[in-house]
């Protein structure tokens, strides 16, 4: 049993508690840990319509583990034998599975492997693989510890943890199951020592839903603020209630030239406040216009507020003059006298011009004119009615468990990977299981970057998303069961070309067996 011991500084005097503490240590109790999850049936329901809700929306949204950080595939090192500390011990699984004509899976895929979802102390939606396991109340899933404590924000347990035993795109076939109990080893609990990177997890019985049927419902504003699940605003065309023009076309029809003591648009009135600024009142709006010299002169240069003529702000910037070539001057002569040029054309010193003459009108609605913006806010639920699925080792079945074996032993490892390779190569989409089968590492292997000293490996490509997932020996491709002999626990590149080509599981000791009996021997119940 490895522990990582506290610094000895300020602890000298109590050297001898501290050796009779560890010494205490070794007993089986003590390399357990265990900690409540869903402490009640309402909380566990709870935490599965918050899954379930709106077609699973959720559990869509939910992203792959990323415990490592995706670049982190420092390559293991070797490190000796394994340590078998008892005899070599095995539970036998329970319902074995003939070959079945489903579609949704390969028949070499059991129906115990899925996702366990979580919350992680960031408040993001993750997930990681896992299967349930044989126990005494059929109640039992087996995983990687970082997939059950949230190590990244030194916190406690993940939040809102639920097993989906056969996930694919937010369906739940077998229904979903609410951690109530996390098993962890003592030394990955307190210290997050990889070499115990797994956890058993107690869940209450399955919640499965009776239809899927998505509805949309009207609500006030403030419910709509308060409403976590899918939401949406939708909002009537700006239109006269009586007239039936849009807002645009109205306020063009309303526009009346007038002196600069004019200018507001027309009355706005909604049912909900206009969100983005759909309405400004009190904007005057100008427009600069051409007029002839005659024009120009006559419109005073001061605007007086009573004044309802068109005005010049001074001769600065209401004025353009304009150079012209000899083909231009005589072209801009022809239209002045037909009428399509207002401003002066003359010959000057220094070449021909074109003057062209600006006032500025403004604008004001003259007639009566009320918009209306009807705002809706929608949420959508109804995910149908909740029915008890029963207990999972019922409905899927149980792997079995196997500690103290041989290394070198062929396995078959499920998971769902999903994250790129540190190249950016991604081949998996972590929708659909995936699998690797191979002899594990002989020898124990290491890595100091992630604390491991007693991991055994596999050669295997699969990403970060299959984490949690199982390590089957003796897997029978007919009867699809076998024995939990590992969980992925970390993804590693040993040839160094930026891709995953190896992953590792803590090695399964007498220490593991004591935190899986420790767990399946605990009644989890019903979570309604």
């Amino acid at each position: 049993m490895k522990r990582i011991l506290i610094p000895a500084g300020g602890a000298i005097l109590a050297t001898g508690l501290l050796a009779a503490g560890l010494a205490g240590t070794a007993s089986a109790a003590s390399d357990v840990t265990s900690d409540p999850m869903a402490k009640s049936a309402a909380t566990a329901k709870a935490i599965a319509e918050f899954w379930a809700d709106n077609n699973g929306a959720a559990l869509k949204a939910a992203k792959e583990s990323n415990i490592w950080d995706g670049k982190d595939v420092a390559k293991l090192q070797s490190k000796g034998g394994y340590s078998a500390d008892s005899k070599p011990s095995t539970v036998a699984p329970i319902g074995a599975e003939s070959k079945s004509s489903s579609k949704s899976h390969n028949v070499n895929f059991p129906k115990t492997i899925g996702k366990v979802f979580f919350v992680n102390g960031k408040g993001e939606k993750k997930w990681c693989s896992a299967t349930s396991v044989q126990s005494k109340y059929k109640n039992l899933v087996a995983t990687a510890g970082h997939c059950v404590f949230d190590t990244k924000a030194n916190t406690d347990v993940m939040s809102k943890w639920v097993f989906v035993p056969g996930y694919y795109q937010g369906k739940a076939p077998y229904g979903i199951y609410v951690g109530k109990q996390a098993f962890t080893h003592y030394d990955f609990s307190n210290y997050e020592d990889y070499d115990r990177d797994y956890a058993f997890v107690t869940v209450y019985n399955g919640v499965s839903l009776s239809s899927s049927k998505v509805e949309e419902k009207q609500v006030p504003k403030s419910e709509y603020d308060a409403y976590t699940g899918n939401k949406k605003v939708k909002s009537t065309e700006l239109k006269d209630i009586a007239g039936g023009k849009t807002a645009e076309q109205q306020y063009k029809d309303g526009l009346d030239r007038y002196g600069p003591n004019g200018g507001y648009r027309a009355e706005t009135t909604t049912t909900e406040e206009a969100s983005g600024g759909n309405f400004k009142e009190a904007i005057p709006t100008v427009d600069r216009v051409e007029v002839t010299e005659a024009q120009w002169k006559a419109a005073p240069k001061v605007a007086n507020k009573d004044d309802a003529t068109t005005w010049r702000n001074g001769d600065q910037g209401s004025r353009k003059f304009k150079p012209l070539t000899e083909a231009e001057y005589k072209k801009a002569l022809d239209d002045k006298a037909a009428g399509k040029v207002l401003g002066k054309v003359w010959q000057g010193k220094k070449g021909y011009w074109l003057t062209q003459y600006y006032v500025v009108q403004w604008y004001k609605v003259t007639k009566t004119t009320r918009y209306y913006h009807d705002t809706f806010y929608i949420v959508t639920g109804g995910q149908g009615t909740i029915k008890d699925a029963g207990r999972l080792g019922d409905n899927v079945g149980g792997q079995g468990v196997a500690w103290n074996q041989p290394t070198g032993k062929a396995v078959r490892v499920f998971g769902y990977p999903a994250a790129p390779h540190p190249d950016g190569h991604k081949n998996y989409t972590g929708v659909t299981p995936k699998w690797c089968y191979g002899k594990t590492s002989k020898k124990t292997v290491g890595s100091a970057a992630k604390r491991i000293e007693e991991h055994i490996a596999l050669k295997c490509a699969m990403t970060e998303g299959a984490d949690g997932g199982p390590w089957l020996l003796k897997y029978s491709n007919t009867k699809r069961i076998g024995y939990v002999n590992g969980v992925t626990s970390t993804f590693n590149d040993q040839d160094g070309n930026d891709r995953v080509d190896y992953i590792s599981s803590p090695y399964f000791d007498g220490e593991t067996g004591d935190v899986y009996k420790a767990a399946a021997n605990v009644w989890s119940g019903k979570a309604f």
